[in-house]
């Protein structure tokens, strides 16, 4: 509440002040982003198929593709086919570059991300993307052709940072939920890629941004939405922002699957535990927190990038939370879990008010991310210009889809 009525002193003092000077800002070299690669490819094969290459998200539902798999009443196949409609054009450059970024504590750190444009025509938008969930570096939007990169085919710009932790920085602890580096990684590299845009002669033909992302990316969306608010409107105006399936408010997804003793992603409880202990910098023995099995092996499993998200839940082999979390880990009232839960409050994303339309996302099927984050984001935002759309899409993966799909309709 604090922050809406500080958000609003500003906006009114802005209208008085609109010919005044900003504020001299403090941040690290963006004006060169640095290629280390550029690859073609189509998104829809002569067939008319999607390109096999381009990384769906994963559930066991999807992974092996397979056309007669039926899910929320539909083929896989069926929906990824008409997924983005008409395209400015087929064939995209899949950009890979380095940029001048912020470490968790903001000082300087290079790190990575893909830049993907339409092979031919104008560029209408930047579509500035915050990715999903990922475990192995291979599926870092820098290494592979996400099924978020195809929306260049529409003629727009996709920017997709890495995040700290995978890419040129794969050596370090992804800290994971952590809303602030996450987003100063994506907002870093859009304000990088913007001046090379134009170098190339491939400047959009509208300065204003569109801001989308699912799963951890929804939420990140949401921050990078806050962020540019607060820093950098002038420069990157936001035109709409999509967010879908996103954990917006961590505490109350904790008390979720604590009463609920179970986690539709297990990996997703010690990548949260040291993700937000490595971002905010809590040291936390993560002994209090992991049982044994899990202990002895999260180093490698996470933090090796070896190992996608599927296969991590395989070999933890576990789904209580009782089986994942000692008991400390899950109490509230012991010292350490305190710490960790009152920065799960902080990294929640519902605190701010936006300045743009925004359309919501949520399957109320979704066993990943609970869907009372949904509802959480519907009862901050209430009031606000929200468009929502809930309903019965079927998993987690399933809803990325049509997620997607929604979007690629209205571009």
């Amino acid at each position: 509440m604090m922050k809406r009525l500080q958000f609003l002193s500003m906006l009114i003092l802005g209208l008085f002040a609109s010919g005044c000077q900003l504020p001299e800002r403090e941040y690290v070299d963006f004006t060169t982003f640095h290629v280390t690669s550029v690859k073609s490819s189509f998104v829809y094969q002569d067939d008319g198929s999607l390109n096999p290459g381009i990384r769906l998200m994963e559930e066991p539902s999807l992974l092996q593709r397979d056309p007669q798999t039926k899910v929320a009443s539909a083929s896989v196949s069926d929906i990824a086919r008409n997924l983005l409609g008409s395209l400015n054009s087929n064939k995209v450059d899949l950009v890979v570059g380095t940029y001048a970024g912020h470490d968790t504590d903001m000082s300087p750190l290079v790190q990575s991300g893909l830049l993907v444009l339409p092979k031919s025509g104008p560029v209408k938008n930047m579509i500035i993307v915050s990715h999903y969930t990922i475990g192995a570096n291979y599926e870092c939007p820098s290494e592979t052709f996400s099924l978020e990169a195809a929306l260049a085919a529409k003629g727009y710009a996709v920017v997709i940072a890495d995040y700290i932790g995978f890419g040129v920085t794969a050596h370090r602890i992804h800290p994971y939920m952590h809303t602030e580096s996450t987003a100063r990684s994506v907002v870093d590299m859009a304000l990088a890629v913007k001046p090379y845009l134009a170098h190339i002669n491939r400047r959009p033909e509208s300065d204003k941004v569109i801001l989308v992302g699912y799963s951890q990316g929804g939420s990140t969306t949401l921050a990078v939405m806050d962020m540019i608010q607060d820093e950098y409107w002038d420069v990157l105006p936001i035109k709409k922002v999509y967010c879908g399936g996103g954990p917006y408010d961590l505490a109350a997804t904790f008390d979720f699957a604590m009463s609920e003793d179970v986690t539709g992603i297990p990996c997703a409880i010690p990548m949260i535990v040291q993700g937000v202990n490595e971002g905010a910098k809590l040291g936390l023995r993560m002994e209090d927190f992991f049982m044994p099995d899990l202990l002895a092996h999260y180093d490698d499993w996470i933090n090796s990038k070896m190992y996608t998200v599927s296969q991590i839940n395989t070999m933890m082999n576990a789904k209580a939370l009782h089986q994942i979390m000692t008991d400390e880990g899950r109490n509230k009232s012991s010292k350490e879990t305190a710490r960790l839960y009152k920065s799960l409050m902080i990294n929640s994303v519902l605190d701010f008010i936006p300045m743009a339309p925004v359309f919501m996302f949520h399957s109320r099927q979704d066993d990943t991310v609970p869907f009372v984050n949904a509802q959480s984001a519907e009862q901050f935002f209430k009031g606000d210009p929200l468009q929502y759309d809930f309903g019965d899409y079927g998993a987690h993966a399933m809803g990325c889809i049509r997620f997607l799909s929604t979007i690629s309709k209205e571009l």
